[in-house]
Order: C-alpha cells, then structure tokens, then sequence
C-alpha cells in the first residue's frame, strides 16, 4: 500500500483510485508526480496521515472501472489519448474561450482576475493546440510502429533526434507549461469558485474550468507515467 516515500506517481499507477483523492486535495499525479507523497503533502500543509487514511479508504471501497493501461498495448494507448483527451481538447477549448469573452464582456471591469484568466485560456489553448499535432503526426506514430517492429527490432532512431527520449523530454515539458498555467488560473479563480450571486455563464465557465484541468491531469498522468516511460523502455529493449 502507499506510504509516505511512495511518490504520487506510482501511486497513481498501483491505485487509480487515488486519482480521485489527489483530485480532491489539489495534489499534481501527472507534471509533478515524481516526487514523495510526503513531501507533496509538506508542501500544501496536508496532513499526510489524513491523505493516506483517504488513499486506502478509496482504494477498498472502488471497484475497478478504468482499463488497466499497464496491460494495454502501446498502440492502443495512443488511440484513446487521441480519441479521448485530444477531441476533448479540440471540442471544449472553443467553447471555454467563447465563455471566456462572455464573461469578461459583462464582468471583467468589476472582476479584474477575468481578463488574466482570459489571457491564460487563449495561451493554453495556443500550445495545446500545438502539442496535439506534434503527438499525432509524429511520436505517436513512432511509437506505434515501434511496438509494431518489436519483432524484428528493426530500426529504431527517431528521425535526426536519435531515441524516442527526445521528443518525449519535449513533449513532457510542454505538459508542464500547459499544467503550470492551469494552476494559475485555479489561483486567480480562488480553486473555479466563482463570487456570490454570479450569474449562471460565470458559474458555467467556472465548472467547465475545472473539468477541463481534471481531464488535463488524466491525460497527461496517462502519457508522464505510462506511455513514455513503456515506449522508453520498449526502444532500449531492441537497442
């Protein structure tokens, strides 16, 4: 079971049902998950006993509902992120902008945090963007052909970048930009609670802001800590 040396990561992996518990205390599974529960926990005043208490508790009561991705070829990984998470992406980025525009329109004088937040959708949503198009048109693609001529082991250089690692050490830091400015709009909107008496658009783009950082941080828990270490270690198997 989980202890307090346990990093949030492998918890993450061993007990999918602490996800929902990280979610609950604001605690990072996927950019920052590499790191000791402990030490997680120390940071953001967390009682450690209480976080573990909660991980067990969840973890009895949960009967498993997801995939168990660690027994999931890789290929088939890619096809749900891409099914999945990156529609997700492509359909509600849009829609949070629209409402984004909405609400400054009507409250951004009065509410000065909206027009920053405005900013930081448009900027996440710009490297998004982005990121979605390198995944698809090149990494995962090699990827998939790479589990596909494990075989064989045949070639495996990853264009002029040489190893997989490459484009992944990339496609890892973009993930922590896009989580770095999702928690500056949770800061700026006091965790998505929008003020007394706001009005229902407000409350709307509010809750569709943390169901976009919560899909977000599945995501990329799913590439950080299970796709690209196994695509990794897929590539060193037939170096």
């Amino acid at each position: 079971m989980a202890t307090p040396e346990t990093t949030v990561r492998d918890i993450a992996i061993e007990h999918p049902a602490s996800i929902r518990v990280f979610e609950k205390y604001g605690i990072d599974y996927c950019c920052g998950g590499r790191r000791p529960l402990a030490q997680v926990c120390e940071e953001r005043s967390l009682q450690i006993e209480e976080v573990l208490a909660a991980i067990e508790n969840a973890a009895g009561q949960q009967q498993p509902t997801g995939p168990d991705w660690m027994s999931f070829q890789l290929g088939a990984i890619c096809d749900h992120i891409v099914r999945t998470h990156h529609a997700y992406i492509r359909n509600e980025l849009p829609r949070l902008q629209f409402l984004a525009k909405k609400v400054v329109a009507r409250h951004g004088d009065d509410r000065l945090e909206l027009p920053q937040i405005q900013q930081l959708v448009e900027a996440v949503g710009s490297d998004l963007i982005s990121h979605l198009a390198k995944e698809e048109m090149m990494l995962f693609p090699y990827i998939t052909n790479l589990e596909r001529n494990l075989a064989t082991c045949g070639p495996t250089s990853f264009g002029c970048s040489g190893s997989v690692r490459n484009p992944i050490r990339v496609m890892m830091a973009e993930h922590d930009i896009a989580g770095d400015i999702m928690a500056r709009i949770r800061t700026l909107s006091s965790d998505y609670t929008p003020p007394e008496g706001a009005c229902p658009t407000y409350r709307g783009f509010y809750l569709s802001l943390a169901e976009f950082e919560k899909d977000l941080h599945q995501h990329v828990h799913l590439e950080n800590n299970i796709l690209f270490p196994r695509a990794i270690e897929l590539e060193e198997s037939c170096g």
